[in-house]
């Protein structure tokens, strides 16, 4: 028997559909914000009708959320895939450590475009997303925080830094130098900086702990 004309249809690839949605929305605010992404401009980017956006999102602050929680996870798999191979590449704590820097920065010379990053324009925007949202972002600081503070920890104990230094604020240096190269990156066009930044961070690194 035929399907009626207005009767709803199931999508083909569901999956496939959600993640072109997502796609979608991240290019559009990371370019315009949150705030100016309308879900017409997620729709039409899309290519998709409005219906279909809505059988995979409630409203836009649904979207925001399973938007920032997939950039989450990505965020946590890349750093456990680089802190794999830092830690297959070298035995000795600080040369796992400046590894998985040197790690970071070559992704980021090779990277074509500069994305930018979804934790700084949602947290620019942050009176617009629920408590839910935002936690997400202060679980996602936190993380990089506790894997940082935990390496440089094991490489204090084997090679004492040669000034003293806060430890709890050195590991934020990792998550504040990564967010505000994305600034000035954006800001000025040169997307050569992020890897800049991350080259001086090693440097620093190997100044303070090294031989």
């Amino acid at each position: 028997m035929d399907t009626p004309l207005d009767a709803p249809r199931t999508p083909r690839d569901p999956e496939k559909t959600r993640e072109k949605i997502l796609d979608a929305a991240q290019t559009l605010i990371l370019d315009h914000g949150f705030g100016a992404t309308t879900v017409e401009a997620v729709v039409g980017r899309a290519g998709i009708t409005k219906g279909a956006f809505f059988h995979h999102f409630r409203s836009k602050s649904d979207l925001a959320r399973s938007l920032i929680d997939r950039f989450a996870l990505m965020d946590r798999e890349h750093l456990a895939m680089n802190l794999a191979r830092a830690e297959k590449l070298a035995s000795d704590p600080l040369q796992q450590l400046l590894t998985l820097i040197a790690l970071y920065e070559e992704q980021l010379e090779t990277m074509e475009d500069v994305p930018g990053c979804l934790f700084a324009s949602y947290i620019y925007e942050n009176k617009l997303f629920d408590e839910a949202t935002l936690s997400v972002l202060r679980e996602s600081t936190l993380m990089w925080r506790r894997v940082a503070r935990e390496m440089l920890d094991k490489v204090a104990a084997t090679h004492p830094p040669k000034v003293p230094v806060d430890m709890e604020s050195l590991a934020d240096l990792f998550y504040a130098l990564t967010e505000g190269s994305f600034i000035m990156t954006k800001t000025l066009g040169d997307k050569t900086l992020l890897a800049r930044h991350t080259r001086h961070l090693r440097t620093y690194l190997e100044l303070l702990f090294g031989k």
